[in-house]
Protein backbone atom coordinates (compact mmCIF):
# COMPACT_ATOMS: atom_id res chain seq x y z
CA UNK A 1 0.00 0.00 0.00
CA UNK A 2 2.91 2.57 -0.96
CA UNK A 3 2.81 4.92 -4.24
CA UNK A 4 0.58 7.41 -5.81
CA UNK A 5 -2.35 6.05 -4.17
CA UNK A 6 -1.63 6.70 -0.58
CA UNK A 7 -0.70 9.84 1.49
CA UNK A 8 2.84 10.11 3.55
CA UNK A 9 1.58 13.56 5.26
CA UNK A 10 -1.34 14.53 7.54
CA UNK A 11 -3.75 16.97 7.06
CA UNK A 12 -5.63 18.40 10.29
CA UNK A 13 -7.06 21.67 11.31
CA UNK A 14 -5.08 22.80 13.97
CA UNK A 15 -7.83 25.39 15.58
CA UNK A 16 -9.27 27.19 12.73
CA UNK A 17 -6.11 27.03 10.38
CA UNK A 18 -5.35 24.07 7.78
CA UNK A 19 -1.74 22.13 8.14
CA UNK A 20 -0.15 19.58 6.47
CA UNK A 21 2.41 17.21 9.15
CA UNK A 22 5.12 15.49 8.36
CA UNK A 23 5.12 12.77 11.35
CA UNK A 24 8.80 12.04 11.67
CA UNK A 25 7.84 9.38 14.80
CA UNK A 26 4.46 7.02 14.01
CA UNK A 27 4.42 7.16 18.24
CA UNK A 28 4.28 10.47 18.53
CA UNK A 29 1.02 11.63 21.00
CA UNK A 30 -1.37 14.81 20.30
CA UNK A 31 0.29 15.99 23.36
CA UNK A 32 3.67 15.82 22.13
CA UNK A 33 2.65 17.63 18.78
CA UNK A 34 1.04 20.55 20.89
CA UNK A 35 3.75 21.04 23.50
CA UNK A 36 6.77 20.78 21.47
CA UNK A 37 6.35 21.18 17.76
CA UNK A 38 2.84 23.66 17.32
CA UNK A 39 4.11 25.19 20.91
CA UNK A 40 0.71 25.44 22.45
CA UNK A 41 1.77 24.66 26.09
CA UNK A 42 -2.26 25.56 27.73
CA UNK A 43 -2.48 21.57 27.14
CA UNK A 44 -1.27 19.70 30.36
CA UNK A 45 0.02 16.38 30.87
CA UNK A 46 -0.76 15.00 34.27
CA UNK A 47 -1.45 11.33 34.26
CA UNK A 48 0.35 10.05 30.60
CA UNK A 49 -2.37 7.55 30.53
CA UNK A 50 -5.55 8.92 29.75
CA UNK A 51 -7.14 9.48 33.84
CA UNK A 52 -6.24 13.03 35.08
CA UNK A 53 -7.88 14.99 32.06
CA UNK A 54 -5.44 17.77 32.19
CA UNK A 55 -4.44 16.90 28.67
CA UNK A 56 -7.97 17.13 27.43
CA UNK A 57 -8.72 18.95 23.79
CA UNK A 58 -11.18 18.82 21.24
CA UNK A 59 -11.60 16.69 18.32
CA UNK A 60 -14.45 17.89 15.27
CA UNK A 61 -15.02 14.84 12.36
CA UNK A 62 -16.79 15.44 9.38
CA UNK A 63 -19.84 12.64 9.93
CA UNK A 64 -21.99 12.47 7.31
CA UNK A 65 -21.77 16.10 6.00
CA UNK A 66 -21.20 17.33 9.96
CA UNK A 67 -18.83 18.22 11.91
CA UNK A 68 -19.02 16.16 15.34
CA UNK A 69 -17.22 17.91 18.45
CA UNK A 70 -15.91 15.12 21.45
CA UNK A 71 -13.25 15.34 24.12
CA UNK A 72 -10.38 13.05 24.03
CA UNK A 73 -7.40 12.66 25.90
CA UNK A 74 -4.31 13.84 23.69
CA UNK A 75 -1.84 12.19 25.73
CA UNK A 76 -2.29 8.73 24.38
CA UNK A 77 -4.22 9.57 21.07
CA UNK A 78 -1.15 8.81 18.33
CA UNK A 79 -0.88 12.09 16.32
CA UNK A 80 -0.73 10.34 12.45
CA UNK A 81 -5.05 9.33 13.74
CA UNK A 82 -5.92 12.79 13.76
CA UNK A 83 -5.65 12.79 9.97
CA UNK A 84 -8.73 14.84 7.53
CA UNK A 85 -9.66 16.00 12.36
CA UNK A 86 -9.92 19.53 14.04
CA UNK A 87 -7.54 19.75 17.20
CA UNK A 88 -8.92 22.79 19.03
CA UNK A 89 -6.56 23.26 22.53
CA UNK A 90 -6.97 25.60 25.25
CA UNK A 91 -5.86 28.78 23.23
CA UNK A 92 -8.48 28.27 20.21
CA UNK A 93 -11.52 28.46 22.06
CA UNK A 94 -11.69 32.60 22.23
CA UNK A 95 -13.09 33.62 19.40
CA UNK A 96 -12.72 37.94 20.23
CA UNK A 97 -13.54 37.36 23.37
CA UNK A 98 -13.54 34.54 25.79
CA UNK A 99 -15.63 31.37 25.79
CA UNK A 100 -18.82 31.49 27.88
CA UNK A 101 -17.02 28.69 29.72
CA UNK A 102 -14.04 30.72 30.49
CA UNK A 103 -15.62 33.54 31.61
CA UNK A 104 -17.98 31.26 34.09
CA UNK A 105 -14.86 29.59 35.43
CA UNK A 106 -12.72 32.78 36.12
CA UNK A 107 -15.94 35.03 37.92
CA UNK A 108 -17.64 31.74 39.51
CA UNK A 109 -13.69 30.96 41.35
CA UNK A 110 -13.56 27.72 39.63
CA UNK A 111 -10.06 27.96 38.36
CA UNK A 112 -6.88 28.30 40.89
CA UNK A 113 -3.76 26.36 40.00
CA UNK A 114 -4.39 26.53 36.45
CA UNK A 115 -2.98 22.77 35.60
CA UNK A 116 -6.19 20.98 35.23
CA UNK A 117 -8.24 24.06 34.34
CA UNK A 118 -7.76 23.52 30.46
CA UNK A 119 -8.84 20.36 30.42
CA UNK A 120 -11.94 21.06 32.70
CA UNK A 121 -12.49 23.83 30.01
CA UNK A 122 -12.35 21.82 27.12
CA UNK A 123 -14.85 19.38 28.42
CA UNK A 124 -17.16 21.49 29.14
CA UNK A 125 -16.76 23.45 25.90
CA UNK A 126 -17.25 20.09 24.20
CA UNK A 127 -20.33 19.04 26.08
CA UNK A 128 -21.56 22.40 25.39
CA UNK A 129 -21.08 21.83 21.52
CA UNK A 130 -22.87 18.10 21.67
CA UNK A 131 -25.72 20.04 23.66
CA UNK A 132 -25.23 17.57 26.50
CA UNK A 133 -27.90 19.03 29.27
CA UNK A 134 -27.59 21.22 32.93
CA UNK A 135 -28.41 18.47 35.08
CA UNK A 136 -26.06 17.53 37.87
CA UNK A 137 -25.80 14.05 36.49
CA UNK A 138 -24.89 15.36 32.94
CA UNK A 139 -22.76 18.05 34.60
CA UNK A 140 -21.03 15.44 36.22
CA UNK A 141 -20.62 12.50 33.36
CA UNK A 142 -18.88 15.66 31.33
CA UNK A 143 -16.60 15.94 34.23
CA UNK A 144 -15.53 12.26 35.37
CA UNK A 145 -12.69 12.13 33.37
CA UNK A 146 -11.01 16.00 35.14
CA UNK A 147 -9.59 15.62 38.29
CA UNK A 148 -9.16 18.78 40.16
CA UNK A 149 -7.10 18.70 43.13
CA UNK A 150 -7.29 22.10 44.32
CA UNK A 151 -10.40 24.09 43.64
CA UNK A 152 -12.66 21.78 44.71
CA UNK A 153 -15.51 20.96 42.34
CA UNK A 154 -18.36 23.22 43.76
CA UNK A 155 -17.24 26.32 42.05
CA UNK A 156 -16.47 24.39 39.03
CA UNK A 157 -20.09 22.95 38.67
CA UNK A 158 -21.65 26.59 39.44
CA UNK A 159 -19.64 27.76 36.48
CA UNK A 160 -20.67 24.86 34.49
CA UNK A 161 -24.11 25.55 34.65
CA UNK A 162 -23.81 29.40 34.07
CA UNK A 163 -21.74 28.77 30.73
CA UNK A 164 -23.98 26.00 29.43
CA UNK A 165 -26.89 28.45 29.02
CA UNK A 166 -25.30 30.55 27.22
CA UNK A 167 -26.11 30.01 23.34
CA UNK A 168 -23.19 29.41 20.63
CA UNK A 169 -21.63 33.07 19.65
CA UNK A 170 -21.76 34.05 16.17
CA UNK A 171 -18.12 33.85 16.12
CA UNK A 172 -18.49 30.24 16.99
CA UNK A 173 -21.42 29.65 14.48
CA UNK A 174 -19.19 31.17 11.48
CA UNK A 175 -15.72 29.42 12.02
CA UNK A 176 -17.60 25.68 12.40
CA UNK A 177 -19.15 26.55 9.27
CA UNK A 178 -15.67 27.18 7.91
CA UNK A 179 -14.46 23.98 9.46
CA UNK A 180 -17.25 22.14 7.77
CA UNK A 181 -16.47 23.06 4.46
CA UNK A 182 -12.70 22.27 5.41
CA UNK A 183 -13.09 19.27 6.66
CA UNK A 184 -15.62 18.26 3.66
CA UNK A 185 -12.76 19.07 0.57
CA UNK A 186 -10.48 16.52 2.92
CA UNK A 187 -12.98 13.61 3.11
CA UNK A 188 -13.59 13.33 -0.54
CA UNK A 189 -9.97 12.40 -0.52
CA UNK A 190 -10.24 8.78 -0.16
CA UNK A 191 -6.45 7.70 -0.38
CA UNK A 192 -5.34 5.85 2.61
CA UNK A 193 -2.60 7.29 4.87
CA UNK A 194 1.03 5.29 5.01
CA UNK A 195 3.78 6.66 6.59
CA UNK A 196 7.30 5.31 6.54
CA UNK A 197 9.60 6.60 8.92
CA UNK A 198 12.80 5.11 10.28
CA UNK A 199 10.89 5.12 13.96
CA UNK A 200 8.47 2.77 12.20
CA UNK A 201 4.97 2.94 9.77
CA UNK A 202 1.67 4.25 10.61
CA UNK A 203 -1.04 2.68 7.96
CA UNK A 204 -4.63 4.06 7.69
CA UNK A 205 -6.52 1.65 5.57
CA UNK A 206 -9.97 3.24 4.79
CA UNK A 207 -11.97 0.28 3.78
CA UNK A 208 -11.95 -3.38 5.25
CA UNK A 209 -10.78 -5.09 2.34
CA UNK A 210 -7.78 -2.83 2.38
CA UNK A 211 -7.16 -3.09 5.77
CA UNK A 212 -7.56 -7.28 4.97
CA UNK A 213 -4.77 -6.54 2.64
CA UNK A 214 -2.63 -4.71 4.57
CA UNK A 215 -2.73 -7.30 7.71
CA UNK A 216 -1.91 -10.60 5.26
CA UNK A 217 0.75 -8.30 4.23
CA UNK A 218 1.88 -7.47 7.99
CA UNK A 219 0.50 -10.29 10.61
CA UNK A 220 2.18 -9.07 13.21
CA UNK A 221 0.99 -5.45 12.99
CA UNK A 222 -0.24 -3.71 15.53
CA UNK A 223 -4.12 -3.05 15.37
CA UNK A 224 -5.25 0.47 17.03
CA UNK A 225 -8.99 2.02 17.31
CA UNK A 226 -9.14 4.47 19.86
CA UNK A 227 -5.30 3.78 21.75
CA UNK A 228 -7.25 4.18 24.96
CA UNK A 229 -4.90 0.71 26.18
CA UNK A 230 -2.09 0.70 23.33
CA UNK A 231 -1.48 4.21 23.97
CA UNK A 232 -0.74 2.92 27.47
CA UNK A 233 2.00 0.67 25.86
CA UNK A 234 4.12 3.72 24.57
CA UNK A 235 3.09 6.30 27.15
CA UNK A 236 3.77 3.90 30.66
CA UNK A 237 5.99 0.73 28.38
CA UNK A 238 7.94 2.79 26.29
CA UNK A 239 7.47 0.00 23.61
CA UNK A 240 8.10 0.57 19.96
CA UNK A 241 5.50 -0.53 17.20
CA UNK A 242 5.66 -1.35 14.42
CA UNK A 243 3.81 -1.71 11.76
CA UNK A 244 0.89 0.24 13.53
CA UNK A 245 -2.05 -0.63 11.94
CA UNK A 246 -5.27 2.30 12.09
CA UNK A 247 -8.63 1.51 12.25
CA UNK A 248 -10.12 4.90 12.34
CA UNK A 249 -10.87 5.26 8.66
CA UNK A 250 -12.00 2.35 7.81
CA UNK A 251 -15.92 3.42 6.47
CA UNK A 252 -17.23 -0.06 6.72
CA UNK A 253 -16.80 -1.16 10.33
CA UNK A 254 -17.87 2.34 11.78
CA UNK A 255 -22.00 0.93 11.77
CA UNK A 256 -24.41 -0.05 13.95
CA UNK A 257 -26.99 -2.58 12.71
CA UNK A 258 -29.81 -3.30 14.44
CA UNK A 259 -32.29 -5.83 13.66
CA UNK A 260 -35.56 -7.27 14.72
CA UNK A 261 -33.70 -10.21 16.77
CA UNK A 262 -29.84 -8.52 17.72
CA UNK A 263 -27.63 -5.55 17.21
CA UNK A 264 -23.89 -5.53 15.36
CA UNK A 265 -21.54 -3.29 16.45
CA UNK A 266 -18.68 -2.63 13.69
CA UNK A 267 -15.01 -2.68 15.19
CA UNK A 268 -14.45 1.25 14.87
CA UNK A 269 -18.15 1.65 16.54
CA UNK A 270 -16.59 3.79 19.88
CA UNK A 271 -18.86 3.28 23.41
CA UNK A 272 -19.72 7.07 22.93
CA UNK A 273 -21.45 6.04 19.82
CA UNK A 274 -23.10 2.76 21.01
CA UNK A 275 -24.02 4.07 24.70
CA UNK A 276 -27.69 4.82 23.32
CA UNK A 277 -27.96 1.67 21.29
CA UNK A 278 -27.11 -0.25 24.27
CA UNK A 279 -29.20 1.82 26.66
CA UNK A 280 -32.10 0.77 24.57
CA UNK A 281 -31.33 -2.83 24.71
CA UNK A 282 -30.74 -2.70 28.37
CA UNK A 283 -31.00 0.06 30.87
CA UNK A 284 -28.52 -1.77 33.10
CA UNK A 285 -25.86 -2.52 30.08
CA UNK A 286 -26.32 1.41 29.30
CA UNK A 287 -25.56 1.72 32.81
CA UNK A 288 -22.75 -0.11 32.59
CA UNK A 289 -21.26 2.01 29.37
CA UNK A 290 -21.90 4.64 31.41
CA UNK A 291 -19.34 3.63 34.16
CA UNK A 292 -16.51 2.75 31.40
CA UNK A 293 -13.67 5.24 32.07
CA UNK A 294 -14.70 8.58 31.49
CA UNK A 295 -16.16 10.85 28.71
CA UNK A 296 -13.02 11.08 26.97
CA UNK A 297 -12.55 7.82 26.76
CA UNK A 298 -15.52 6.20 25.73
CA UNK A 299 -15.24 9.30 22.93
CA UNK A 300 -12.05 7.36 21.75
CA UNK A 301 -12.42 3.84 23.33
CA UNK A 302 -14.48 1.14 21.00
CA UNK A 303 -16.66 -1.68 22.19
CA UNK A 304 -14.77 -3.95 19.96
CA UNK A 305 -11.04 -2.75 20.96
CA UNK A 306 -12.36 -3.61 24.62
CA UNK A 307 -13.66 -7.33 23.23
CA UNK A 308 -10.03 -7.97 21.37
CA UNK A 309 -7.84 -6.81 23.93
CA UNK A 310 -9.03 -10.28 25.91
CA UNK A 311 -8.77 -7.97 29.63
CA UNK A 312 -9.67 -10.36 32.47
CA UNK A 313 -11.62 -7.19 33.80
CA UNK A 314 -13.00 -5.77 30.62
CA UNK A 315 -16.60 -4.17 31.42
CA UNK A 316 -18.33 -5.28 28.82
CA UNK A 317 -17.55 -8.75 28.15
CA UNK A 318 -19.08 -10.59 30.55
CA UNK A 319 -22.18 -8.87 29.91
CA UNK A 320 -22.27 -9.83 26.23
CA UNK A 321 -21.21 -13.47 26.78
CA UNK A 322 -24.57 -13.55 28.99
CA UNK A 323 -26.61 -12.26 26.16
CA UNK A 324 -25.15 -14.78 24.19
CA UNK A 325 -22.76 -12.78 21.58
CA UNK A 326 -21.26 -13.59 18.30
CA UNK A 327 -18.00 -12.30 17.36
CA UNK A 328 -17.06 -11.95 13.65
CA UNK A 329 -13.48 -11.89 12.96
CA UNK A 330 -11.74 -11.23 9.08
CA UNK A 331 -8.78 -11.76 7.59
CA UNK A 332 -7.75 -12.12 3.98
CA UNK A 333 -9.16 -15.35 4.12
CA UNK A 334 -12.24 -14.35 4.32
CA UNK A 335 -14.72 -14.42 7.40
CA UNK A 336 -15.69 -16.52 10.25
CA UNK A 337 -18.09 -16.33 13.67
CA UNK A 338 -17.51 -18.18 16.82
CA UNK A 339 -19.44 -17.67 20.35
CA UNK A 340 -17.72 -14.72 21.80
CA UNK A 341 -17.10 -16.86 25.16
CA UNK A 342 -15.19 -19.12 23.31
CA UNK A 343 -12.46 -16.25 21.66
CA UNK A 344 -10.71 -16.41 24.88
CA UNK A 345 -8.47 -19.12 25.53
CA UNK A 346 -6.62 -18.09 28.80
CA UNK A 347 -5.05 -15.14 29.91
CA UNK A 348 -3.14 -12.97 27.05
CA UNK A 349 -4.38 -15.80 24.67
CA UNK A 350 -7.49 -15.22 22.25
CA UNK A 351 -8.30 -17.23 19.21
CA UNK A 352 -7.45 -14.45 16.64
CA UNK A 353 -5.18 -15.75 13.75
CA UNK A 354 -2.47 -14.42 12.18
CA UNK A 355 -3.80 -11.04 9.68
CA UNK A 356 -7.41 -11.44 11.26
CA UNK A 357 -9.06 -8.68 13.02
CA UNK A 358 -12.40 -8.01 14.89
CA UNK A 359 -15.41 -7.27 12.39
CA UNK A 360 -17.79 -6.82 14.71
CA UNK A 361 -19.76 -8.21 17.78
CA UNK A 362 -23.41 -9.30 17.14
CA UNK A 363 -25.35 -9.49 20.30
CA UNK A 364 -28.62 -11.06 20.70
CA UNK A 365 -31.65 -9.12 21.97
CA UNK A 366 -32.32 -10.77 26.10
CA UNK A 367 -35.51 -12.91 25.81
CA UNK A 368 -35.50 -13.49 29.23
CA UNK A 369 -34.71 -11.52 32.45
CA UNK A 370 -30.82 -9.90 32.18
CA UNK A 371 -28.42 -7.39 34.57
CA UNK A 372 -25.46 -6.85 34.54
CA UNK A 373 -23.53 -4.99 37.73
CA UNK A 374 -20.20 -3.14 38.32
CA UNK A 375 -18.14 -3.15 41.45
CA UNK A 376 -14.87 -1.18 41.58
CA UNK A 377 -13.71 0.92 44.54
CA UNK A 378 -14.40 4.08 42.47
CA UNK A 379 -18.03 4.43 40.72
CA UNK A 380 -16.24 6.60 38.29
CA UNK A 381 -12.87 5.41 36.13
CA UNK A 382 -12.03 2.19 37.61
CA UNK A 383 -11.10 -0.92 36.91
CA UNK A 384 -13.79 -3.69 37.44
CA UNK A 385 -12.88 -5.69 41.01
CA UNK A 386 -16.15 -8.05 39.71
CA UNK A 387 -18.41 -7.48 36.97
CA UNK A 388 -21.56 -10.34 37.04
CA UNK A 389 -23.56 -10.63 34.16
CA UNK A 390 -26.77 -12.95 34.46
CA UNK A 391 -29.35 -13.70 31.88
CA UNK A 392 -32.01 -16.23 32.40
CA UNK A 393 -35.14 -17.11 31.02
CA UNK A 394 -38.02 -18.50 33.59
CA UNK A 395 -41.32 -20.63 31.93
CA UNK A 396 -43.81 -21.60 34.69
CA UNK A 397 -41.76 -20.48 37.45
CA UNK A 398 -39.19 -22.75 36.63
CA UNK A 399 -35.85 -22.00 34.65
CA UNK A 400 -35.67 -23.15 31.32
CA UNK A 401 -32.54 -21.46 30.08
CA UNK A 402 -29.21 -19.45 31.76
CA UNK A 403 -25.84 -18.26 31.31
CA UNK A 404 -24.27 -16.41 34.08
CA UNK A 405 -20.98 -14.81 32.98
CA UNK A 406 -17.90 -13.26 35.75
CA UNK A 407 -15.08 -10.62 34.68
CA UNK A 408 -12.44 -10.40 37.29
CA UNK A 409 -12.82 -13.88 38.92
CA UNK A 410 -10.38 -15.92 36.38
CA UNK A 411 -8.06 -15.58 33.85
CA UNK A 412 -10.14 -14.58 31.14
CA UNK A 413 -14.03 -13.55 30.89
CA UNK A 414 -15.91 -16.58 31.69
CA UNK A 415 -19.35 -18.41 32.29
CA UNK A 416 -19.96 -19.81 35.59
CA UNK A 417 -20.42 -23.51 34.96
CA UNK A 418 -21.35 -24.91 38.10
CA UNK A 419 -23.47 -22.06 39.07
CA UNK A 420 -25.50 -22.68 35.68
CA UNK A 421 -25.84 -26.12 36.55
CA UNK A 422 -27.96 -25.43 39.75
CA UNK A 423 -29.93 -23.40 37.83
CA UNK A 424 -31.15 -25.50 35.03
CA UNK A 425 -34.93 -26.90 35.85
CA UNK A 426 -34.52 -25.59 39.47
CA UNK A 427 -37.65 -23.24 40.91
CA UNK A 428 -37.03 -19.27 40.51
CA UNK A 429 -37.02 -19.02 43.83
CA UNK A 430 -34.39 -18.26 47.26
CA UNK A 431 -33.73 -21.48 47.76
CA UNK A 432 -31.98 -21.94 44.01
CA UNK A 433 -29.80 -18.58 44.81
CA UNK A 434 -28.87 -20.41 47.75
CA UNK A 435 -27.54 -23.56 46.24
CA UNK A 436 -26.24 -21.50 43.09
CA UNK A 437 -24.34 -19.41 45.33
CA UNK A 438 -22.58 -22.74 47.20
CA UNK A 439 -21.93 -24.06 43.29
CA UNK A 440 -20.26 -20.26 42.78
CA UNK A 441 -17.83 -20.78 45.04
CA UNK A 442 -16.46 -24.32 43.53
CA UNK A 443 -16.72 -22.30 40.15
CA UNK A 444 -13.67 -19.80 40.46
CA UNK A 445 -10.42 -19.41 42.48
CA UNK A 446 -9.83 -16.01 42.15
CA UNK A 447 -6.82 -14.03 42.72
CA UNK A 448 -5.60 -11.76 45.45
CA UNK A 449 -4.55 -8.20 43.88
CA UNK A 450 -4.60 -4.09 44.44
CA UNK A 451 -8.19 -4.04 43.30
CA UNK A 452 -9.72 -7.01 45.87
CA UNK A 453 -8.64 -9.70 48.18
CA UNK A 454 -9.87 -13.74 46.60
CA UNK A 455 -12.07 -13.79 49.47
CA UNK A 456 -13.66 -10.55 48.63
CA UNK A 457 -14.11 -11.62 45.22
CA UNK A 458 -15.86 -14.82 46.10
CA UNK A 459 -18.10 -13.13 48.63
CA UNK A 460 -18.95 -9.95 45.85
CA UNK A 461 -19.17 -12.49 43.34
CA UNK A 462 -22.21 -14.66 45.42
CA UNK A 463 -23.93 -11.19 46.60
CA UNK A 464 -24.45 -10.06 43.01
CA UNK A 465 -25.95 -13.21 41.95
CA UNK A 466 -28.71 -12.49 44.84
CA UNK A 467 -29.13 -9.02 44.47
CA UNK A 468 -30.13 -10.17 40.53
CA UNK A 469 -32.88 -11.98 41.94
CA UNK A 470 -34.10 -9.33 44.40
CA UNK A 471 -33.61 -6.41 41.35
CA UNK A 472 -36.09 -8.82 39.14
CA UNK A 473 -38.43 -10.11 41.68
CA UNK A 474 -38.93 -7.16 44.26
CA UNK A 475 -37.62 -4.10 42.19
CA UNK A 476 -38.85 -1.46 45.14
CA UNK A 477 -36.88 -3.58 47.56
CA UNK A 478 -33.84 -3.20 45.30
CA UNK A 479 -34.10 0.05 45.86
CA UNK A 480 -34.62 0.41 49.03
CA UNK A 481 -32.06 -1.94 49.98
CA UNK A 482 -29.56 0.62 47.68
CA UNK A 483 -30.96 3.73 49.47
CA UNK A 484 -30.33 2.22 52.64
CA UNK A 485 -26.24 1.30 51.50
CA UNK A 486 -25.52 4.73 50.49
CA UNK A 487 -27.31 6.43 53.74
CA UNK A 488 -24.91 4.05 55.62
CA UNK A 489 -21.95 4.80 53.91
CA UNK A 490 -22.77 8.66 54.44
CA UNK A 491 -23.63 8.55 57.89
CA UNK A 492 -20.94 5.93 58.62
Amino acid sequence: MTGSQTRSKIRILLGWKPVEVSVEDPHQTVLQYLRDEAHLTGTKEGCAEGDCGACTVIVGDCIDGDVHYRAVNACILFLPAMDGKQILSIEHVSLGELHPVQSAMAELHGAQCGFCTPGIVMSLIAHQLNEGGTTRRQIDDALAGNLCRCTGYGPIIEAAKCALASPTSAEWQSAQERTRQQLLVWSEDHRPLDIETPEGRFIAPTSAEELCGVLGDNPAATIVAGATDVGLWVTKLGRRLNPIVSLGAVRDINEIIESDHHLEIGAGVTYARAERTLSALSENLGELVRRIGSTQVRNTGTVCGNIANGSPIGDLPPALIALGATLVLASAEGRRELPLENYYIEYGKQDRRAGEFVFSVRIPKPTGLFRCYKVSKRFDQDISAVLGAFHVGIENGRVESVKVAYGGMAGIPVRASGCEGAFKGADWNMDTIRRAKEALDRDFTPMTDARASMAYRRLVAGNLLERFFIDTENPGLALELADRRVLGAAHG
